[in-house]
């Protein structure tokens, strides 16, 4: 297997900067996924609340009413969380979970809807996705061309992510009432979608000790895991645009665009990370709020929650929190 050389320097000149964001809303309770509809934040906390966050920092954690119990594994619960694109009307949102059932996990995409102080599962998409006590997968997106995109990981089980069969190790795209397809294959726990201004999708995804990866993502597209990983390249497979090599762990998550540049939501870097895409570059880290699952942008603000009550983490007062940065 050849390697790419260029990708495994990227990370020389990065330098990190510890520096202070307004604290938007304490307190929560491992947060997941960050939507934000007018002057309000609805966060999807892995315990089965939403926690929605007024315009004040008032926080309100209302429950997920689920047709399953919220699986206990490792990474589990209620993750992926998408405001609907007719929220106002339908007050309804794409969400994904963790269920146990007769001693199993599996993973489901539901349609849940907001009723006065709770949310209720009203409609369930995908169903009985196979999952371990690991790689989770979890992430939901609504694209720009509005269909929901679904990322699954490889429950653990490097294998799946090959198996034309399984939905492991999967990016799924769909549309609600329609049938999903495999957008990709060849993923191990893919984290983080986002979309630039061009309409080109990128993706995180957690490598195997170390070989954290960013990747472009094609419809139809082999990502390689567990035949490459990393700089490594194979005919036929897709290499990252950016790597963090053989040494260095990032655990990225969520992502999103601000400015023409990718932020990327570190948990094991404990760090955002600021890239460019079109370089292969990591710029810089933000660091010195712990673990960082999601980031949001407005357009103005770039928005992030710390995770450091995943049980990974070591919790300082007031966390978990949602932190506001002028960038």
């Amino acid at each position: 297997m050849k390697r790419l050389l260029l990708l495994s320097f990227v990370l020389f000149g990065c330098t990190s900067e510890n520096i202070t964001a307004e604290k938007v809303a304490t307190n929560l309770n491992t947060p997941w996924s960050i939507n934000k509809h007018g002057d309000s934040f609805y966060i999807s906390e892995r315990v089965g609340t939403i926690a929605e966050i007024t315009s004040n920092g008032k926080v309100v954690h209302k429950e997920v009413k689920l047709t399953n119990d919220l699986s206990n594994a490792s990474e589990a619960g209620l993750l992926g969380f998408a405001l609907k694109n007719d929220f106002d009307d339908s007050h309804e949102a794409f969400a994904y979970y963790t269920y146990n059932q007769n001693g199993d996990s599996f993973n489901r995409v539901v349609t849940i809807r907001q009723e006065n102080n709770s949310w209720k599962e009203v409609a369930i998409h995908l169903d009985s996705i196979p999952t371990g006590n690991i790689h989770h997968g979890g992430r939901l997106a609504i694209g720009p061309d509005g269909y929901l995109y679904v990322t699954i990981g490889d429950a653990g089980n490097p294998s799946n992510a090959q198996d034309a069969k399984s939905l492991n190790g999967k990016i799924l795209r769909m549309r609600e009432g329609e049938t999903f397809e495999i957008y990709t294959t060849g993923h191990r726990n893919p984290q983080g979608l986002a979309w630039d201004k061009d309409g080109t999708l990128f993706e995180t995804e957690h490598g195997q000790t170390a070989m954290d990866e960013i990747n472009r993502i094609e419809p139809g597209k082999n990502y390689g895991y567990p035949i490459i990983q990393g700089t490594e390249t194979k005919d036929g497979l897709e290499s990252p645009i950016i790597t963090s090599g053989d040494h260095d762990t990032w655990a990225p998550s969520g992502i999103t665009f601000h400015k023409g540049k990718l932020y990327v939501a570190s948990l094991r870097d404990e760090a955002v990370k600021v890239m460019n895409v079109s370089t292969g570059e990591v710029e810089r880290s933000i660091t010195g709020f712990g673990r960082v699952r999601d980031v949001f942008s407005n357009g103005e603000y770039i928005y992030f929650v710390t995770n450091n009550t995943d049980g990974r983490g070591a919790p300082n007062n007031g966390d978990d929190i949602l932190y506001r940065l002028k960038e």
